[in-house]
């Protein structure tokens, strides 16, 4: 009789975890990412090691393939630039060196192409450079929109897609080195685990934590396949779509582009909390990410006849893509579609707080440059260097002002 018991005990523990409802996790997945625990998630640190073995326990779960280069982890060991306009070095040996690990799951439909999802997982750990946060204090920095919030929907996607939109196969990858410069996609693309030339396109998820009242969602890579922007608009009921065509933007997407892959890159928008302390996960709005999620989902349905996607450069971009040697000191509104760049945060002590810019300006000239866009706003910064002094116009409410500005 005891025995039968144990039996019908152990039955109860399987039927239960069988039970588990992978696509109820999100708000799971986020607490745990974005917890104290792991200290931000720093590349190359005990934290973004925990997380890259909860994101693999997580792709286990979800009978995901690995497709790493040591099962689901493909390790990547580089030497940090000083120089901002170097290539990073990557499997390079001696003292200073860094590893970071990218985790790769498949799903295997036994298609012809494969669809690349993605979003990374490193964060700043305790600040650092890439911080906005100017307290003296030590304060971990959770990153729980940036970007917990793109890898909580990653898996979320990956359990949708179980026997389902079975024309492409799926390759999901939890990305490491992106605050370093989008080091883990980079490493990816050029060493890939699978054909890359039998890639259909690439979704890439960064910030995708804070649907607002408006429901406001930027959608980047719009122009790099010329059947994106109808399927983003067949399947919009929900969202007041921002779409910018091109395949550059700052995050893991762009290494995809730049090896003529189409993109595809969801985001939320900046918020007060952006690479600071306080990016925690009571903060998200998780009803937003299961509606991003769906949005996302029947993308890909659309998508699934569709053989492998034919993919166009947009303009003004790769290998042209301005670099410059001084910066404003501003977080440029990535949401924003109108003319010109808007502020949506400056950094105290650097040149555009200086010159008494605000948030919410609107540049639309720089030096002898008019700023129409991102990419022209870049251009116009390219041109000086440090001690180099300009003016700047804005447009501040219904006003034009102009300042100086010291670089």
């Amino acid at each position: 009789m005891r025995n039968i018991l144990i039996l019908i005990f152990l039955s109860f523990l399987v039927s239960c975890k069988q039970a588990i409802n992978q696509e109820t996790r999100i708000k799971e997945d986020v607490t745990f990412l974005a917890s104290d625990k792991l200290e931000g998630r720093q590349t190359g640190t005990k934290g973004e090691k925990a997380a890259a073995e909860y994101i693999k326990k997580r792709f286990e779960e979800l009978e995901l393939l690995p497709k790493g280069t040591s099962e689901y982890i493909q390790p990547f060991t580089f030497k940090p630039k000083t120089n901002p306009h170097d290539e990073v070095k990557f499997d390079v040996n001696g003292d200073g060196t860094i590893t970071g690990n990218n985790v790769i799951g498949f799903l295997d439909n036994k298609a012809e192409n494969t669809v690349i999802i993605g979003a990374h997982f490193d964060h700043l750990g305790y600040g650092g450079e890439g911080s906005l946060f100017r307290d003296s204090i030590k304060a971990i920095h959770n990153g729980a929109d940036d970007n917990a919030s793109g890898v909580a929907i990653l898996l979320n996607l990956a359990a949708k897609l179980k026997e389902k939109n079975t024309n492409n196969n799926y390759l999901f990858i939890a990305f490491s080195g992106e605050e370093m410069g989008l080091l883990g996609s980079n490493y990816f693309v050029k060493n890939p685990t699978i054909d890359t030339k039998k890639v259909s396109y690439m979704i890439n998820m960064d910030m995708v934590g804070r649907l607002k009242k408006d429901s406001a969602l930027a959608v980047y890579g719009t122009g790099t396949s010329p059947i994106f922007k109808q399927t983003l608009k067949s399947h919009n009921n929900k969202f007041k779509l921002i779409q910018q065509e091109s395949g550059v933007g700052p995050s893991d997407h762009t290494s995809f582009y730049l090896a003529d892959i189409p993109v595809l890159h969801f985001f939320t928008g900046q918020h007060e909390d952006y690479h600071k302390p306080g990016d925690d996960s009571e903060k998200l709005n998780y009803k937003g990410m299961e509606i991003i999620s769906k949005y996302i989902f029947n993308i890909i349905t659309d998508l699934d006849n569709n053989g492998k996607l034919a993919f166009r450069k947009t303009k003004n971009e790769g290998k042209d893509t301005p670099r410059f040697k001084v910066g404003m000191g501003v977080i440029p509104d990535y949401m924003f579609d109108g003319k010109g760049m808007r502020i949506d945060g400056i950094s105290e002590d650097k040149p555009a707080q200086k010159a008494g810019l605000h948030k919410g300006d609107i540049v639309i000239k720089l030096g002898d440059s008019t700023v129409v866009d991102m990419m022209s706003y870049m251009r116009a910064l390219s041109v000086f260097e440090k001690g180099d002094k300009s003016k700047v116009l804005v447009k501040r409410g219904k006003k034009e002002v102009e300042k100086e500005i010291n670089f």
